[in-house]
């Protein structure tokens, strides 16, 4: 059992040792970086799928109607973020985090948030219903995602240990998903909508495929938000 002095020992180590980072090409894996003040700088684009209302749907039905909900979700999801070349970092219970490297970077993730909304949709909610065709439950969900240098560590202890992902883009990217309103599911910051490719920005037919917004609690910071879905074939 650690003592009050063993933390503090382990705590003024941490602040005292110098951290050593080298530039990642990848995304890295968490046995790639060392326990100590050891990390990886990385340019990336990072997303947040977040299941709306997790605590109502736990509270108001069953386990096992809950567990198919969040199976179903976080199913399409990661299937969604790997197939547009993400890879998963992380699930903390209701959501999932992808993070994406590489020149298209911004409308891979971008792209994969339409298609999860297609998947929710299209898919999920229509398969629900045939299933449960008396259950009033619909499935609701948002999509956040942010472009910075992200700071990559890793925590814990040995045996109990994983990467902690510092960095605007990580943080942004989950608290867009609170900002979620009625069918905007996708909502993303100003630079990956300035870096990300017209394929993603307007309909085949030219329509603006988002919609700018002010985000109040980020400083009046410039976002974008959007009702679109990618078909998924």
């Amino acid at each position: 059992m650690a003592t009050g002095n063993d933390l503090l020992s382990e705590v003024t180590a941490i602040f005292a040792t110098n951290w050593e980072s080298r530039e990642g090409q990848q995304v890295p894996e968490p046995t790639s970086v060392a326990l100590g003040n050891d990390a990886v700088k990385l340019n990336a684009t990072v997303l947040y799928a977040d299941l709306a209302e997790s605590t109502n749907l736990v509270d108001s039905e069953t386990a096992s109607f809950a567990a198919e909900i969040y199976k179903s979700y976080l199913v399409c999801a990661t299937r969604i973020i790997k197939d547009e070349g993400g890879v998963i970092t992380a699930f903390d219970g209701d959501r999932v985090m992808g993070v994406f490297i590489g020149q298209t970077k911004n409308t891979s993730a971008v792209k994969s948030a339409l298609k999860i909304n297609y998947a929710v949709t299209q898919l999920i909610n229509p398969a629900l219903n045939k299933q449960y065709p008396n259950k009033q439950y619909e499935v609701r969900q948002a999509v956040g995602v942010d472009t910075s240098e992200l700071f990559v560590a890793r925590t814990g202890i040995r045996g109990s240990n994983d990467l902690v992902w510092v960095g605007r883009a990580a943080n942004y990217a989950a608290k867009l998903c609170s900002l979620r309103s009625e069918s905007y599911a996708s909502w993303i910051t100003k630079d990956v909508f300035d870096a990300m490719l017209e394929e993603v920005k307007t309909s085949s037919d030219g329509r603006p495929m988002w919609e700018q917004r002010i985000w109040t609690a980020r400083n009046n910071m410039t976002i974008y938000r959007s009702l679109w879905r990618w078909r998924i074939d």
